[in-house]
């Protein structure tokens, strides 16, 4: 009834922050929310414009894996004030990309390598720039609540997930955003004193192109419920302006919501599961590029 509530009667307000000087790096900004929300903080005087184009360029030019070139590239500007990491997929079918499964790899390996890669330079300028707040944003979803991750409880959980015969896909989307909280919440508190808001949202049911691959049903769900993209971006902005309040916390309809959580995030079995999950995405994040949770 709390989904329904907020599909049909709930507008999540239109963004009026100004980000005038600023730099905002958006992933998965080339269609659906990710554009939205870089069309928003536009209109708003996003960015230095000499800047911008320069973060553009970076954009448009990197090729590396997991984002490694491009936070090579980002960390060289001067300012990063917005890290929102909307780049995301959902589908049902399982293949492998950078040695795990597609959907773990896009939405999990890939976001956390990226934001831990800039993260010194949003401490820098949160360090440097006193009048700043620099946010990293992720972008999560309701559904984390549709699983209670039984792969947790496996030996290591990214290799239970890169199983093919035994692998879930019909909730690999709703895994790939738990695990999503599940380390926000676990890294938040090593944050605290850092100048930088790391936060987490969850937009609603929006049109986008990021359920391509799920099918008619989810199809239909969207023709009747679903917000229009505009409306759905304008989560993505309040995640970016809100304050302190929002360090390590869910937001949902542009708010912040802890209550809104999964039942199992906050149990004594998703406490242990944000420890172990976090100390095996570590491992897989240092043997890919050695130095990459050393910010904390």
């Amino acid at each position: 009834m709390g989904f329904l509530y907020s599909q049909f009667l709930v507008t999540p307000k239109y963004p009026t922050e100004s980000f005038a000087g600023q730099i905002i790096i958006v992933t998965g900004s080339n269609v659906g929310l990710g554009r939205e929300a870089a069309r928003h903080f536009s209109l708003l005087a996003v960015r230095h414009i000499a800047s911008g184009e320069k973060a553009k360029q970076s954009i448009e030019e990197s090729t590396g894996r997991t984002g490694v070139s491009f936070a090579e590239r980002a960390s060289k500007l001067p300012r990063i004030d917005v890290l929102l990491e909307n780049a995301g997929i959902a589908t049902r079918i399982f293949s492998l990309a950078e040695n795990h499964e597609r959907t773990i790899t896009v939405n999990v390996i890939s976001t956390f390598m990226l934001g831990l890669l800039l993260l010194p330079k949003l401490k820098a300028t949160a360090k440097e720039i006193p009048t700043a707040k620099p946010h990293w944003t992720i972008v999560s979803s309701g559904v984390h609540a549709w699983t209670n991750l039984p792969e947790w409880k496996s030996s290591n959980t990214f290799e239970a997930l890169d199983d093919e015969k035994n692998a879930r896909m019909e909730v690999r989307y709703p895994t790939s955003k738990l695990l999503e909280v599940l380390v926000v919440r676990e890294i938040a508190p090593r944050l605290a004193d850092s100048g930088v808001i790391l936060n987490m949202l969850n937009p609603g049911l929006c049109h986008s192109e990021l359920a391509r691959e799920e099918g008619w049903g989810l199809w239909f769900m969207k023709l009747v419920l679903a917000r229009t993209t505009e409306v759905g971006s304008r989560t993505l902005v309040a995640a970016a302006t809100v304050g302190d309040e929002s360090h390590g916390a869910y937001m949902t309809d542009g708010k912040v919501n802890n209550a809104a959580l999964g039942a199992f995030v906050t149990s004594e079995d998703g406490e242990k599961a944000q420890k172990k999950v976090w100390t095996e995405l570590k491992g897989i994040l240092e043997k890919i590029q050695p130095g990459t949770t050393s910010s904390f």
